[in-house]
């Protein structure tokens, strides 16, 4: 069971992560869909990047992977973000077709750059210094607590750093100016842009920021799901993962605090295919119980929608083209 649970928790933290990053976005209105082929790219670049670092090496440098990993898929990420928010805020195009279109992207974008970059089309490369450095657990805890070290304390620090980020972004969005603007973007542009807000920096900012934090997410799972292995077969993988988190923001209803269960909920649906058949001595198809957080976010869409509260419900002008002209 306490297994389980580390699994759980561990899966629960990467899909958390890419959450957030769609969960920033969204809030400004922007629904993105290439959050798959985000995460797809921030693996690939960040792998690339700390694979050739520790091949050119003899000895690497713990802040070195730590920056290589996170800086490069960050803004490799960003840039996906700004190339976003070119197409759907200043071209105004469908935000469904270019979410769809950068999913594609990013699928083909990593696999290329995999190939070219690490040489490898089919089995696993591996850079076990990065490995090493995101599965390090905390000294003095993860061993002296028993049970209490096993379920708290038994997982790398990207898990506390995105729990972290969770609450501040919690706090971002409702005690902070620029957080309260983009909510207001989010909601009513053009009452936002009648105030003075500046809403087209507001959704670029946000899709880029967003599109970032997803990227780190994508290249976390690498460390942390695949123990540091890369391949292109990998890929499918991580768009699966990218597709939850999307799923994960509508289950939190649009709230950061939420996520820090609801990932948890999805981490322990996920792994049940491994442990529930023991522990009630039934056979459950892997395909079926790893869709159990998708059928569980349409469960939450119908009771959300029946119940027609409007604190529970995304931004208002989620998903739509906002034409200044019109206002």
């Amino acid at each position: 069971m306490i297994i389980w649970i580390q699994k759980a928790v561990g899966f629960a933290a990467l899909i958390m992560l890419a959450a957030l990053g769609e969960l920033l976005t969204e809030k400004s209105g922007g629904l993105n869909l290439g959050t798959p082929g985000t995460m797809c790219v921030g693996a690939a670049t960040g792998f690339i990047a700390v694979f050739r670092y520790c091949q050119a090496v003899e000895n690497p440098s713990v802040v070195m992977i730590l920056l290589l990993t996170i800086v490069v898929s960050f803004v490799s990420c960003f840039l996906l973000g700004l190339i976003y928010g070119f197409f759907t805020v200043s071209l105004r195009i469908n935000q469904n077709v270019v979410g769809l279109a950068m999913t594609i992207l990013g699928c083909g974008l990593a696999e290329f750059l995999s190939i070219f970059f690490v040489q490898s089309s089919s089995g696993n490369v591996r850079c076990d210094p990065a490995n090493a450095v995101y599965s390090a657990l905390i000294p003095g805890l993860s061993d002296k607590l028993g049970p209490v070290s096993d379920l708290l304390f038994s997982y790398g620090f990207m898990l506390y750093v995105t729990i972290a980020l969770t609450v501040g972004m919690t706090l971002f969005f409702t005690k902070t100016r620029t957080g309260l603007n983009l909510r207001a973007v989010g909601e009513s542009p053009a009452t936002a842009d009648a105030a003075g807000i500046n809403v087209s920096r507001y959704k670029y900012l946000a899709s880029a920021v967003g599109s970032g934090i997803t990227g780190v997410a994508g290249m976390y799972c690498v460390m942390e799901f695949k123990s540091g292995a890369w391949a292109t077969a990998d890929i499918a993988t991580i768009q699966a993962f990218g597709w939850l988190a999307v799923a994960l923001v509508i289950f939190a209803m649009w709230k950061p605090v939420n996520l820090l269960w609801g990932s948890l909920v999805f981490g322990i649906c996920y792994w049940a295919y491994q442990y529930l058949p023991g522990l009630l001595n039934v056979k459950i198809p892997t395909d079926l119980a790893q869709m159990l957080p998708y059928i569980i976010t349409i469960l939450v869409l119908i009771i959300v929608s029946l119940r027609k509260k409007k604190e529970n419900l995304g931004p208002a002008s989620l998903g739509l083209t906002y034409f200044r002209e019109e206002r």
